[in-house]
């Protein structure tokens, strides 16, 4: 059978396109870091299973800490190591401290704030701004304790209220860190029950930040592809994604009303001379005509400060609290040096930091058993930089596996066991680990990391020099190594019993 000619050079035309495509695909820089591919336009997205970052790791064994990953359409940089994460953030800091475009997220929202801001001039002037004014308003001296210790008093007296009943007790330490960030940022403390402080505080921790976007889906596996569009911003149109990404975009309109209407009572109310607050503060910059400081900026400045500082520390408490029950002898320890070194009725202090090696062991233990944010947030290049002999160029995305870090086999024995003691030295000292890196590092490390570490400190010896805590004895405790979601790991939803001491 004869073929026409015109279809023969169709095909031929096809076939040579189809070698184009997959050599365009196959090519990388030279000099560029090895890595997985994958396949055409989903890359390695098919393939990465329900733990994002273990399998990350997985491929780092092969490939090496410092590997290129194709999600999606582009290849990622993944640093799996301390060593070359530290060599990166931390010695080639202003390289590595860019911010990638977020396609799926708004123009209106990404430009402003401080977390997804691309590193340049603005960054460095509100990042500036934000450490001054935090420190000028208490932050990390005994006028912030001083707050967060009157905090406490609500949150024991809300779980006293429990009558030693179950209660789940996630919700009390979200509204508790929430009110510590309120009172510094717009100058305010909410009762646990008032409905739109509730409102907000559910929204922002349940739908806004893209790392916890999907919480309410319980599924790691359902998590996994809700992720994926943030490597493949076209997922955002495709059902299920779609539902998602509406909702999400609906929650950013809510917080940004309710935080404009926080700024308009400030303006109706400002006085230059007397600055209550971080709004405050940033009002008199917008009124002194300076360029950076606008309207959209501040709304986005709240809203980062709000989430941040509400989402680590509550779910730091909150794997506390679930290791608290899983391991009583852990529980009976830091009973046990509570009452020994402030006693059953005194006030706990961060100077007492330094007297209670277990406490710091246990919460130490908490930060890299529970990594609460896996991979972090994605950096980007700012220029070509050179890493490990390879060369990475402008504008590539860089992640950080902090999980491979905390469970790195070649630096810790038994990773995957909970033990505090592996941070007591032989004479009973606590033992300070550079490579527990909760709050990551470098020039974009959290802004809030003094606040957060007061406030999980405070709170836990607080809460257990009042309360000795039970598991629910009619349902099982949810598994350690089962969090909820993939993006920020916090544990499935479980109940306790605080039995007052």
């Amino acid at each position: 059978m004869e073929i026409d000619a015109s279809l023969c050079n169709y095909l031929v035309a096809a076939f040579i396109l189809l070698c184009f495509s997959f050599y365009h695909w196959y090519q990388r820089p030279k000099r560029f870091p090895p890595g997985p591919r994958g396949i055409p336009v989903l890359g390695v997205l098919p393939f990465l299973g329900r733990w994002i970052e273990r399998k990350l790791y997985q491929w780092s064994r092969e490939y090496g800490p410092v590997m290129a990953v194709r999600l999606g359409r582009k290849d990622m940089i993944v640093l799996s190591d301390y060593d070359v994460i530290n060599q990166a953030f931390v010695k080639q800091g202003q390289k590595f401290s860019g911010r990638r475009h977020l396609s799926f997220y708004p123009p209106s929202h990404e430009k402003y704030g401080l977390v997804f801001l691309d590193y340049g001039p603005l960054f460095k002037s509100q990042r500036k701004f934000g450490v001054a004014t935090l420190s000028g308003l208490g932050v990390g001296n005994s006028s912030m304790e001083t707050r967060v210790k009157e905090e406490t008093f609500y949150l024991n007296e809300a779980i006293r209220s429990k009558h030693g009943k179950t209660f789940d007790i996630s919700k009390l330490l979200s509204k508790a860190i929430a009110n510590n960030i309120c009172s510094v940022t717009f100058g305010m403390r909410y009762d646990y029950d008032d409905t739109k402080f509730l409102e907000i505080i559910d929204t922002v921790l349940n739908d806004l930040w893209s790392i916890s976007l999907y919480s309410r889906f319980h599924d790691p596996q359902v998590n996994t592809a809700f992720r994926s569009f943030s490597f493949e911003p076209k997922f955002r149109f495709i059902p299920p994604f779609r539902a998602g990404y509406q909702k999400f975009m609906s929650d950013l309109e809510f917080v940004k009303a309710s935080l404009g209407q926080i700024i308009d009572e400030h303006d109706a109310t400002f006085d230059g001379k007397n600055l209550r607050d971080f709004v405050d503060a940033f009002l008199k910059q917008i009124k002194a005509g300076k360029k950076e400081f606008t309207r959209k900026q501040l709304v986005g400045y709240m809203r980062d400060l709000l989430v941040a500082g509400t989402d680590t520390s509550s779910s730091t408490l909150l794997w506390a609290a679930l290791c608290l029950l899983h391991f009583p002898d852990a529980q009976q320890k830091l009973y046990d040096e509570i009452k020994d070194i402030i006693g059953s009725e005194g006030s706990v202090s961060a100077s007492h930091t330094t007297m209670m090696p277990y406490t710091n062991a246990f919460i130490q233990e908490v930060f890299r058993f529970r990594t609460l944010a896996p991979l972090g947030i994605i950096h980007k290049t700012n220029e070509d930089a050179e890493l490990s002999g390879y060369v990475i160029p402008r504008n590539t995305a860089v992640i950080i596996n902090i999980w491979a870090v905390h469970n790195d086999p070649d630096y810790w024995k038994d990773p995957g066991t909970f033990r505090p003691e592996r941070f007591i030295d032989e004479n009973g000292d606590f033992v300070k680990s550079n490579r527990v890196i909760p709050f990551s590092v470098g020039m974009r490390r959290c802004l809030g990391e003094q606040l957060a570490r007061m406030e999980i400190f405070i709170f836990l010896v607080s809460l257990l020099q009042k309360f000795e805590f039970l598991p629910d004895e009619d349902e099982s405790l949810p598994p350690l190594d089962y969090p909820s979601r993939a993006s920020a790991f916090v544990p499935h939803p479980f109940k306790m019993i605080a039995r007052e001491r």
